[in-house]
């Protein structure tokens, strides 16, 4: 590939597509030159360069924000550092799902954010990236038997610490989002949101979500008709309707929690 035509050069047309469809920074030098352009093509692309550059600066200081809590344990010589979270809380059905993950020191993935953020697509465009570049991705499941047992509050708890303890090798951190996890052989550390301010929790959340939305996909095959590829196991219309017309299948819960309480879902 040549090198690129001189900007002085070049068309409206060529500026779109280097600077809008092929994604190369603008330089405020060229968004202030198309904006003395009398043009109103100019004028257009000019907003256009500068609104793609505002959003730009914004995202690269998310990804300096999400990373500084890492960044200050690194230069301190804590290299593993695991962060961890877990889904599928909410449900009425499947398991609790937990992930783990360790990634290199200085490393980034850019355009990770708590995996609520984010569509289905990016989620798992981003969780491949996440699995190839880490130094270690742990996974732990709580089962709907243990959700119903030891309360969802717990089951979280014990799928977070599977996850932990699945890695290779072992964190010399955790960071957690605004809980403690007991039984861990590691010193913790937790933040409120951590899955959508610190880094290696952000992507723990999108492994997570990812490998979940993948069991529930599959469990649609098991116990057809009530749509777990679509719904995932939330309580959605259609899903309560389901179940109003098939009953529970085994993969339901017999409790959930709402508003600090443990309510009986199916069953005494």
């Amino acid at each position: 590939m040549g090198r690129p035509k001189p900007i002085r050069t070049s068309s409206l047309d060529e500026l779109r597509a280097r600077f809008l469809e092929q994604g190369e920074p603008a330089s405020p030098h060229l968004i202030a030159a198309l904006r003395r352009d009398p043009r109103q093509g100019a004028q257009t692309l000019a907003e256009q360069l500068s609104n793609s550059r505002r959003r730009a600066l914004a995202e690269e200081r998310r990804m300096l924000s999400l990373l500084a809590w890492e960044e200050e344990h690194w230069t301190r010589g804590v290299v593993r550092i695991a962060g961890v979270d877990e889904v599928g809380m909410g449900p009425l059905a499947g398991p609790v799902v937990a992930a783990a993950a360790i990634l290199h020191p200085h490393d980034r993935i850019d355009g990770v954010n708590d995996s609520k953020q984010l569509d289905a697509e990016e989620r798992t465009r981003l969780a491949e990236i996440i699995r190839s570049r880490a130094v270690a991705i742990g996974i732990g499941e709580a089962s709907v038997e243990e959700i119903g047992r030891i309360n969802i509050l717990q089951a979280g708890l014990l799928a977070m610490r599977r996850a932990l303890l699945a890695l290779s090798p072992e964190p010399e951190l955790v960071l957690v989002d605004a809980r403690k996890i007991d039984g861990l052989p590691w010193p913790q550390e937790a933040r409120i949101k951590a899955d959508a301010s610190v880094h290696c929790v952000a992507c723990a959340s999108v492994v997570a979500k990812v490998h979940r939305d993948a069991m529930m996909t599959a469990l649609d095959e098991t116990y057809p008709g009530y749509g777990f590829a679509q719904h995932k196991g939330y309580g959605t219309p259609a899903h309560l309707e389901a179940l109003e017309r098939l009953g529970p299948s085994p993969i339901h819960r017999s409790t959930f929690h709402w508003g600090g309480r443990q309510l009986t879902l199916f069953g005494s």
